[in-house]
């Protein structure tokens, strides 16, 4: 889940990181009003108005402008509301002060799945793309690798700046300032927690002027304090974007019942509904879905031995979507969801929503615990399923040739 640039400085602020002054004023149409207001309460000069979105582009949008004067705010934050940044709508516009920069820096922290350890990514080259510098000047970025487990040291932060060629007076005020970042990905379950820029000002302070910040969405519960305080509520999904209402459904859904699974619903704009689980085997039925040229309507996953009532809930949910036409039941040989109930849950969705299950379901492969007795309930309604003899590559081909014939 990723959180606004605010909030990603709340929690950089709370930890005691450098920034600078700012006031955030919300997206109505008193924004400007506000805006001007800000300016006077920051008493600090010129601004920049940034739009709060969770998505990347917003200066090419022009949801980044600045501001000399109380009206010129005002102006700026006008323009700035209606503008979408990659389809997302202004949640609230932050006002900052406008600080004289003289060298902009990058880091950030995130998680290596090669290596299967953190790594601390630095750069003298700030304030653009990261990959641009890797490409066209490797030898002013440095890869650092971190262990999660062993006690983290400052010496690490110091390594990874000093390995672009900071040196000096700059090297002994940055390497705190990465180190903290270290300790902030740690310690709340992030999966990135990025600065850039880091400006270096012309008066030899270090200022954060803008912050990226995502959480493990599994985590959440370890940091509900967190969450809170920063006023992130339990149905916001974050997924680089704002959820959608199918979304908020989703969660609704899996959080009603404490049995099982039904949960990290994503809204997608194919016609072929997916109730899919087994952990990452739910990516590769999703894969395989598109692989074979189907659309899926929705990403999920369901399992932990879910109530009937939750996976027909899911199932009537999925079926409500515009331009769903069937939907594909299927997971990996499990051993602690019932087949059984998975199928009664699927089929009660299925005649609940009005729709036929036979026609419905294009496909359902769920071998495991109880199948025996699943298989029995889905043979009397006519549905068409496959048990572990048939894997789940060529199971996802059976439903998305369903929907081609």
């Amino acid at each position: 889940m990723r959180f606004y640039e605010y909030e990603a400085k709340a929690l950089f602020q709370k930890h005691g990181l450098p920034l600078g002054q700012s006031k955030l004023i919300d997206n109505s149409s008193g924004a400007p009003n506000q805006a001007r207001a800000a300016f006077k309460s920051l008493d600090c000069g010129p601004v920049v108005l940034k739009s709060q979105v969770l998505s990347g582009g917003r200066m090419k949008a022009g949801a980044v402008q600045f501001a000399d004067t109380a009206d010129e705010a005002g102006e700026a934050a006008k323009a700035i509301l209606p503008i979408e940044v990659n389809g997302q709508k202004c949640r609230s516009i932050l006002v900052e002060e406008k600080t004289p920069i003289e060298q902009e820096y990058f880091v950030a922290i995130t998680w290596d799945g090669r290596a299967k350890r953190p790594v601390c990514v630095f750069s003298d080259m700030g304030g653009i793309d990261i990959e641009e510098v890797a490409e066209k000047n490797p030898e002013h970025v440095s890869k650092t690798h971190f262990s999660s487990i062993l006690p983290l040291t400052p010496r690490i932060a110091k390594e990874a700046v000093g390995a672009t060629g900071v040196s000096g007076s700059d090297l002994n005020k940055l390497a705190p300032i990465v180190f903290k970042l270290m300790q902030i990905f740690l310690k709340y379950d992030l999966t990135l927690a990025e600065i850039n820029p880091l400006a270096k000002l012309k008066d030899g302070r270090f200022l954060v002027l803008d912050g990226h910040i995502d959480m493990e969405a599994e985590a959440r519960g370890n940091h509900k304090a967190l969450l809170d305080e920063l006023g992130i509520g339990d149905e916001e999904t974050r997924q680089g974007r704002p959820p959608t209402e199918f979304e908020l459904a989703g969660a609704r859904v899996n959080a009603a019942d404490h049995r099982g699974v039904a949960g990290n619903v994503v809204e997608f704009d194919g016609n072929l509904g997916l109730v899919i689980g087994a952990g990452g085997g739910s990516l590769t039925l999703f894969d395989a879905i598109r692989d074979h040229g189907g659309e899926p309507a929705n990403y999920c996953e369901i399992g932990g031995n879910p109530s009937m009532s939750k996976a027909k809930e899911l199932t009537k949910l999925i079926l409500s979507k515009p331009g769903v036409e069937k939907i594909a039941v299927m997971m990996n040989v499990v051993s602690n969801t019932r087949v059984d109930i998975v199928a009664r849950g699927v089929i009660k969705g299925c005649l609940e929503a009005g729709k036929d299950p036979a026609e419905t379901i294009a496909i359902f492969r769920i071998p495991g615990a109880w199948e025996e007795e699943g298989f029995k309930i889905l043979e009397k309604y006519g549905v068409d399923y496959c048990d572990r003899t048939v894997s789940m590559y060529d199971a996802a081909g059976r439903a998305v040739a369903k929907m081609q014939s």
